[in-house]
């Protein structure tokens, strides 16, 4: 599984890079140049999903718009990337709850016990982040979180395809209205002269963001999807969060507090809980499950949606 250990080591860094590279930017300036990298040329070059335009924009609101939009707030405002990374995984245990009323789809007693390990593993990093990190900007990232989950299951209740299309059209919808937020936010005077000081640090960061970390990713990971069962598969992408918290250690020198270390734990746990991987591991004993052995719903897989 070593291109599932890849696609975790480019979303983890991921984090970083958009730290590094966001600079003077505009938090919601600076993700609209993602998005718009993201959509521009791409959607003239592939067909759009066989969906509807509306599940294609609502995929895009939540999973793009809002995660993102979000996620760069927070992060401009103090929240650092491996904590970041940490956090965004409450979108696990979002996605369960919201299928959970919006959809009918009751969850298992795993899943019940695994949502709780995760609320308890955030409570431990809030707790831990104390003083150390701004309220608004750790409530901002689990907004996103939240944002991301509630994309998740509108892509589960419209049966949406996955794949590099999906992607790239959901992202068509992002650039207008985050630019319009920078603009109304920060003022065309900030706009204007983020531009003119995007520099070569934003580019770099937007060329890995967009076209290397987003369908370069994407595509390895859906891969690896289509070939193997998605219990061996998803739990790689926990290390994302492992990948961000060391490499802002080594890069930025954002050492991990043992709060944050202890949350993370916990946290993970509880994800890996509630998609049944740590079951199913014991269960099997070294047999492979079978595709009939996978959950209807498996908030991992689905949470691996457009988005990162």
């Amino acid at each position: 599984m070593s291109l599932a250990a890849l696609v975790a080591a480019l979303w983890g860094f991921n984090f970083v890079v958009i730290d590094w590279g966001m600079g003077s930017v505009p938090p919601l300036l600076f993700a609209a140049v993602r998005f718009t990298v993201v959509a521009v040329p791409a959607c003239f070059l592939m067909p759009r999903p066989a969906v509807p335009f509306r599940t294609v924009a609502a995929v895009g609101g939540f999973m793009s718009l809002g995660q993102f939009g979000l996620l760069y707030l927070s992060m401009h405002l103090g929240m650092p990337p491996g904590l970041a990374a940490l956090v965004l995984q409450a979108q696990v245990v979002f996605t369960i709850v919201i299928a959970a009323v919006a959809l009918r789809e009751r969850p298992s007693g795993g899943q019940v016990f695994g949502v709780g390990l995760g609320v308890a593993g955030l409570a431990v990093v809030a707790l831990g982040a104390g003083g150390q990190v701004p309220l608004v900007a750790l409530a901002l990232c689990l907004l996103a979180g939240l944002s991301w989950g509630i994309g998740n299951v509108v892509s589960r209740a419209a049966h949406a395809p996955g794949g590099l299309a999906l992607t790239v059209w959901s992202a068509t919808v992002v650039p207008v209205p985050l630019l319009a937020l920078s603009l109304l936010i920060d003022g065309p005077s900030a706009v204007a002269h983020g531009l003119a000081d995007f520099g070569w640090h934003g580019a770099l960061s937007t060329l890995y963001t967009a076209g290397l970390c987003s369908p370069v990713g994407y595509a390895i990971f859906n891969r690896l999807l289509s070939r193997y069962p998605s219990g061996q598969v998803v739990p790689w992408v926990l290390l994302a969060p492992v990948v961000a918290m060391g490499c802002a250690w080594a890069l930025l020198g954002q050492t991990p507090r043992t709060a944050e270390l202890a949350g993370a734990v916990l946290l993970v746990a509880g994800v890996l809980v509630a998609q049944g991987t740590l079951r199913r591991r014991r269960a099997a004993r070294g047999q492979l499950p079978s595709a009939a052995d996978q959950p209807p719903l498996s908030a991992a897989t689905i949470s691996s949606m457009p988005g990162r």
